[in-house]
């Protein structure tokens, strides 16, 4: 068996490449790198032929790190298997939020780790977008110090909870730094404060659609006002 097993390699390691075999992870129905992409990059806009390529002739390292190159690819891995053929296994990036600029064609997501990314021809990504009111707009560099984190982590939670996802419809960061978003469902304007106690302040905005819509309609109220401890504001 050992003897096999070690015949089989040194064939395989001595076989040209056959086919190019591109698998894209898109565990959240994200369209962002097409396989035609993927094989372009890997060639080189063609110009480098990988299928027949003897083996002494690949460097998987540097095929993979063409891979990372794109904005959308967090990770990839490029290997051979028995048959000669090469893979490209790609997993993609994935937005959390839209971050809007007044011009429009300037906005970018940005991602769980607060990296921004470019917006993309081939998909629009279906999350929260959020702008800055009387102010620069957000970049990249607003979510990396301890302070622009807490904002990180409130679309991080926003993201991971498919309710809220569902019903924050956009969120404004005010000129004091506070949050403020519409809803896809309710007129209310909800004041969340600073991104802080994130988890206790949407419980409490749970229990307002529990008890306050069912009993007085969703009309009633068109502000409400979750930051402050144990309160809920409404007028």
């Amino acid at each position: 068996m050992t003897a096999l097993t070690v015949f089989a390699s040194v064939r395989q390691s001595n076989r040209p490449v056959g086919s190019v075999i591109v698998t894209i992870g898109n565990e959240f129905n994200n369209f962002f790198i097409s396989e035609q992409q993927v094989t372009a990059l890997l060639t080189r806009n063609g110009n480098q032929q990988l299928e027949g390529a003897e083996p002494q002739n690949l460097d998987l390292r540097a095929l993979e790190g063409r891979l990372k190159t794109h904005p959308f690819v967090k990770d990839a891995q490029v290997y051979r298997d028995l048959g000669g053929n090469l893979h490209a296994d790609v997993r993609q990036n994935r937005p959390i939020a839209r971050l809007v600029h007044p011009d429009s064609d300037k906005d970018l997501y940005v991602d769980a780790d607060g990296q921004t990314l470019p917006l993309s021809a081939l998909y629009s990504a279906r999350v929260v977008p959020i702008a800055r009111v009387g102010g620069a707009p957000l970049n990249a560099q607003f979510f990396q110090d301890s302070t622009g984190y807490r904002y990180l982590e409130f679309l991080r939670y926003v993201d991971e909870h498919p309710f809220w996802r569902a019903q924050v419809a956009e969120v404004f960061v005010s000129p004091n730094g506070k949050l403020v978003f519409t809803q896809q469902v309710g007129d209310q304007r909800v004041e969340f404060g600073y991104p802080e106690n994130i988890s206790e302040k949407f419980a409490k905005l749970m229990v307002f659609y529990r008890q306050i819509p069912p009993a007085l309609g969703w009309d009633t109220y068109h502000r409400v006002n979750v930051e402050f401890q144990n309160q809920i504001i409404c007028e």
